[in-house]
């Protein structure tokens, strides 16, 4: 059983600037089979921006879709973790503020994505949440 983040993390994580389209980070968000981009600027990390983001901030409003930008879209105000953090303890930290993803962050810089489904695999292998995680996307 892993003991730290960096072990279950997913290293070099998809990153896109702020001023990108909401409709290409869809699109590559679909291509590359995953659920969520960080929004890089100068280096540093800015946000991080889900497919149910696109689709509650700006699919749901309707007009002007292909005009907006992920910098619009994504969520700013994140909660980090480091990889040499006890996968136990963020746990603990996703459940009491109930967010699924979180980005991994080293000297500033991002360095990888865990999310639920990474943690649910790795500490409860029995769960529907470990199985859903674990199996194939898809087609």
């Amino acid at each position: 059983m892993a003991q730290q983040i960096r072990d279950i993390m997913t290293a070099d994580p998809v990153e896109v600037a702020p001023h990108v389209s909401v409709v290409d980070v869809a699109q590559r968000m679909r291509d590359e089979d995953i659920g969520a981009v960080l929004v890089i600027e100068d280096g540093y990390l800015r946000g991080l921006v889900t497919d149910r983001d696109l689709v509650v901030r700006v699919l749901a409003e309707g007009d002007g879709v292909g005009s907006r930008t992920v910098g619009e879209a994504c969520s700013e105000d994140l909660l980090t973790v480091a990889p040499d953090d006890d996968v136990s303890r963020v746990v603990t930290l996703a459940r009491h503020r109930a967010v699924r993803r979180l980005p991994v962050v080293e000297n500033n810089q991002p360095v990888g994505i865990v999310s639920l489904g990474d943690l649910a695999v790795e500490r409860d292998t029995d769960s529907a949440l470990a199985d859903i995680s674990a199996a194939d996307p898809n087609e």
